[in-house]
């Protein structure tokens, strides 16, 4: 009813009711994080290396590879949120110069966010400068990056759950999921 008194047509919206299917399970994702954490352990035996997380989504992929890293970490983290243009919100807290550093990723898309940040943390000095993510969509590819250590390569589809969110929501699933909309 308005000021008038007229009573409106109430405008229908339909809501699209959304689920989750798994794309990856628990046990496939902690598998794959086990074999990354393992490579790395090789690659810089004898080293300390220092992780680079990208949040939010990319901190609980880096606390489980962490766990399965058997070299010394050091970790640090990059709030970066991008809309076009790649807004540090928090910068790293001590230097990079010299260190084994690994930047570490939730999912790589376009590219671009991370081939800003690589080379901005390349102009600090690092001794060495890896990316590793749980995701890739190199079919998403706009700005080539190279991707040192790889989870899975995933087809071009909305994914959630390990730290990957769909509207703020399921971030905490312990698998990867692929949010459909009926």
């Amino acid at each position: 009813i308005n000021k008038k008194g007229v009573r409106l047509k109430a405008k229908r919206q339909k809501k699209m009711a959304e689920h989750i299917r798994v794309l990856l399970t628990e046990e496939e994702v902690d598998k794959r994080i086990q074999e990354i954490g393992e490579q790395i352990s090789k690659d810089y035996a004898g080293k300390q290396v220092h992780l680079v997380c990208v949040l939010k989504g990319g901190s609980f992929f880096m606390c489980e590879l962490a766990k399965r890293i058997t070299v010394p970490v050091s970790s640090y983290g990059s709030d970066t949120k991008s809309s076009g243009v790649v807004k540090i919100v928090k910068d790293l807290d001590e230097s990079l110069k010299d260190k084994e550093v690994i930047v570490v990723e939730d999912i790589v898309d376009s590219g671009r966010t991370l081939s800003y940040l690589l080379e901005m943390l390349k102009d600090r000095g690092p001794a060495s400068l890896r990316l590793c993510t749980l995701l890739d969509k190199p079919e998403r590819r706009v700005i080539d990056v190279h991707v040192d250590y790889t989870g899975f390569n995933i087809p071009d589809e909305f994914v959630v759950g390990y730290g990957l969110d769909y509207d703020q929501r399921y971030r905490n699933l312990p698998y990867i999921g692929v949010v459909e909309f009926d």
